[in-house]
């Protein structure tokens, strides 16, 4: 995959972004972030489709069960009011990542590049672009997984699984984050640096 093209300075508005919400939250730069914990800063509600009292039952089924692997969350809106829908029947850190990405949309206040309003119920069902999906992927890993964490966990000596299992991401995301901030060569190069002097 090539490197995401950002309008300029969105990195590092990110980057000082998910230090906010930390510093509101309370939380150290290097410590897990709960994805829940930004959703209700945001007051925006976190649904599982068992929530939903207004489906019926074998759809509710049917959406944690056969359609499953197909959808992971999703943002609902009045046009005031905001709420995420996730999957429940996915891992906790694919939910984690699922759910920091749809408040990555919210922060972002990114307009859907397509909506659809469920008949009768005035509710609107969100889609964005290309632009916005990578935007919102790069603010979540930002939100869950900030360069201060990225060389904790290195510091650390973490395994993958360790590291996964604490910050609750995939290892796919972990890999992104290693792999899209340079973290690993700045290790790299202060070693090699402290071993020159």
């Amino acid at each position: 995959m090539g490197e995401l093209m950002f309008r300029r300075g969105f990195k590092t508005w990110s980057e000082e972004t998910a230090a906010k919400f930390r510093r509101k939250l309370q939380v150290a730069m290097d410590a897990p972030l709960d994805s829940a914990a930004i959703a209700a800063c945001l007051k925006v509600p976190i649904l599982r489709p068992r929530d939903l009292s207004e489906i019926p039952t074998d759809a509710v089924e049917r959406l944690v069960s056969i359609h499953r692997e197909e959808w992971s969350a999703i943002t609902v809106t009045d046009g005031r009011h905001n709420l995420i829908v996730l999957n429940s029947a996915h891992s906790q850190a694919r939910q984690s990542s699922s759910m920091a990405h749809e408040v990555a949309h919210i922060i972002l206040n990114h307009e859907p590049s397509l909506v659809f309003i469920a008949p009768g119920s005035g509710v609107a069902l969100r889609t964005h672009n290309k632009d916005q999906e990578d935007e919102a992927g790069w603010l979540s890993g930002c939100l869950l997984l900030p360069r201060t964490a990225l060389l904790s966990i290195r510091r650390r000596r973490l395994s993958d699984d360790q590291a996964c299992a604490e910050y609750l991401v995939s290892t796919a995301m972990l890999q992104f984050r290693f792999n899209s901030t340079g973290v690993d060569l700045q290790l790299r190069r202060g070693a090699q640096y402290g071993r020159g002097h």
